[in-house]
Order: structure tokens, then sequence, then C-alpha cells
């Protein structure tokens, strides 16, 4: 008798701390889904400022059709991107079209005057850090989180119940080497 009741103690606290590690491993989902929403609301912002800096350097610089197709391109890529991987991928692609486009504006002096274009840049600047640090917390939340479905017991849980890792969001290869700095 006091053996059965032992095993039906063992057994609840045994299913408490399963139920336990489940909700803490939902936690950490839902972490890392909210830290990719933080991404995806920087992402957009940044997006829907490109469109008015291209038609401003249009004002300036038309006959730039390059550079200003580069970035409507990369944009577009940018904006259908789905997973971290492809999302890095895409948004450096477009930090290198609007650096071309901002290498651009040296050579019109009218248009680097600019008031809109000033505060265009000034704004990107800005949106740039903003997903710097979104980046940052995102990773945090998935490091957390993939540290917690690979740890004993919650691996057990986490297996049975459908915990995968997520992917990181990094920096694409040649960003990751050294600064060149050239004189």
């Amino acid at each position: 008798m006091i053996t059965l009741i032992s095993i039906a103690v063992i057994a609840v606290l045994l299913c408490l701390a399963a139920v336990s590690l489940y909700n803490r491993l939902v936690r950490g989902r839902g972490a890392v889904d909210n830290a990719w929403a933080q991404i995806d609301v920087q992402l957009k912002r940044r997006h829907d400022l490109i469109p008015n800096l291209v038609e401003t350097v249009k004002g300036y610089a038309s006959h730039e059709r390059q550079a200003l197709e580069a970035v409507v391109a990369a944009r577009s890529r940018a904006v259908g991107a789905q997973t971290p991987k492809d999302q890095a991928a895409a948004e450096d692609a477009l930090s290198g079209a609007l650096k071309g486009l901002f290498a651009l504006a040296e050579a019109y002096p009218d248009l680097k005057a600019s008031r809109n274009f000033s505060e265009l840049q000034e704004e990107l600047s800005d949106t740039e850090n903003r997903i710097a640090y979104t980046r940052q917390y995102y990773n945090d939340a998935v490091l957390t989180y993939n540290n917690a479905i690979q740890t004993v017991p919650a691996n057990i849980v986490a297996g049975m119940t459908g915990f995968a890792p997520r992917e990181y969001f990094q920096a694409p290869g040649e960003e990751r080497g050294p600064v060149q700095v050239r004189f």
C-alpha cells in the first residue's frame, strides 16, 4: 500500500516537472517569436523609408537609374525574405545598395545639402541602430531558447513535444572578418 502511494506521488511529481519544463519552453519560444517580431518592425520601418529616399534622389539625380533600381530591387528581396538566414542576406544586399546610393550623393552637392535627404539619411541611421539592437535581442533570446531545449531534462520534453532549435540572425561571412582601414 505504501509502495503504491510512493509510486503515485513520484508519478505526480514527474508530471508536474514535465509540465513546468514544457511551460518554460513555451515561454522561451514565445520570447524568440517576440524578438523576431521586433526585428520585423524595425525592418519594415527601414523598408518604408527607402521609397522616400529613392524619390528624393530621383529629384536630383534621375539619370542615376542603375543605383536607384538596385536599391528598389534589394528592398523588394528584403521584404520577401522569410527565414533569419534569408533575411540577413537580403538586408546585407540592401545595405550595400544603400551605401551605393549614399556614395552617389557625394557627387551631387544639391542632393547632399537637401534637408529632406539629410532627414531621411538620419532616420535610416537611427533605424540601423535599432535594427542592430533588435538583432542582438533576438540572438540572445535564441541562445536562451536553444540552450533550454538542449539541456537535460528539458531536452526530453522538448523532443517529445516538437520544440526545435531556432536560427540566429547572423551577419554574412564577409561582415565577420576584420575591418579594412585604408588611407
